[in-house]
């Protein structure tokens, strides 16, 4: 008899998945509709991960082709009912090593971040009308580094197109927040496992900004799509930052105790 329920689950779960896919594809919704269907179904296709750590290489390049490269870890925490927690914690070079940065993202209001500078030894409260500025002299700013809850953005699809061989979603997210550095994103996301593969930035002039490329996608427990490598370039600068990720890994038993204030100063 359990054996039933339990495939009996399985297929509502799976009829569920594929109703909820194919709302974003139904040709009666408004624009704001159809994108607001394909965030949430973007957003639910990522729940469920429990914790993930992994390895990074941050390469940072000028205007002139001068690389730097830094090496760091990330820890992120899903919360039921909330946006997540992560810790970034820099191993090398020298001068960054032990610099850590925690974030607790919200579906609503301002996300909390801090960044404990070890050559002060002190914890920095990271305000908001500072998280559009860089983060660690990246081409990423501290708004980019919360998690991308469906709430923080109002929603519109503005068309179907193909990027890089694969059938995309092309969606705008306008921020919600009146102090977000951004007064949009255009975002491509395949249709068939709802990705991100592309993002434009346009700052709060409404001028293209910056541009992130995703790729080198692969399959974690059978069910979650990491990327392997994301490319920021500023448009405005010339300079670029690269992730290269490597060794993720899933449900390690990360708790709560884990992303805070005190765990900052404890990041080795």
């Amino acid at each position: 008899m359990k054996k039933i329920l339990l495939a009996l689950l399985l297929l509502l779960g799976t009829t569920f998945i594929l109703s909820s896919a194919a709302e974003a594809e139904t040709p009666d919704l408004t624009p704001e509709e159809k994108g607001l269907a394909i965030a949430k179904e973007a957003e639910k296709r990522t729940n469920g991960f429990g914790d993930m750590s992994a390895e990074m290489v941050m390469t940072l390049k000028n205007r002139h082709n001068k690389e730097s490269k830094r090496n760091l870890r990330i820890k992120t925490l899903e919360v039921d009912g909330d946006g997540d927690k992560s810790i970034s914690i820099f191993d090398n070079p020298r001068d960054v090593k032990g610099t850590a940065f925690l974030t607790y993202s919200h579906k609503e209001g301002d996300d909390d971040q801090w960044l404990y500078l070890p050559a002060l030894k002190r914890v920095k409260r990271i305000s908001s009308s500072s998280k559009s500025g860089s983060f660690m002299g990246s081409e990423f700013s501290y708004e980019d580094l919360s998690s991308q809850e469906v709430e923080k953005y109002t929603h519109k699809w503005l068309r179907d197109e193909e990027y890089n061989g694969q059938d995309c979603f092309v969606t705008e997210l306008d921020p919600v927040h009146p102090k977000s550095g951004y007064s949009r994103q255009v975002v491509w996301q395949d249709k068939k496992e709802y990705r991100t593969l592309k993002v434009e930035y346009y700052d709060r002039k409404n001028a293209h900004l910056k541009t992130l490329v995703m790729d080198g996608y692969v399959k974690y427990l059978d069910r979650f799509w990491q990327p392997a490598e994301m490319n920021v370039t500023n448009h405005t600068n010339g300079k670029s930052t690269r992730l290269e990720w490597k060794e993720y890994r899933f449900r390690t038993g990360l708790r709560a105790k884990d992303f805070t204030k005190n765990a900052l100063k404890r990041a080795r």
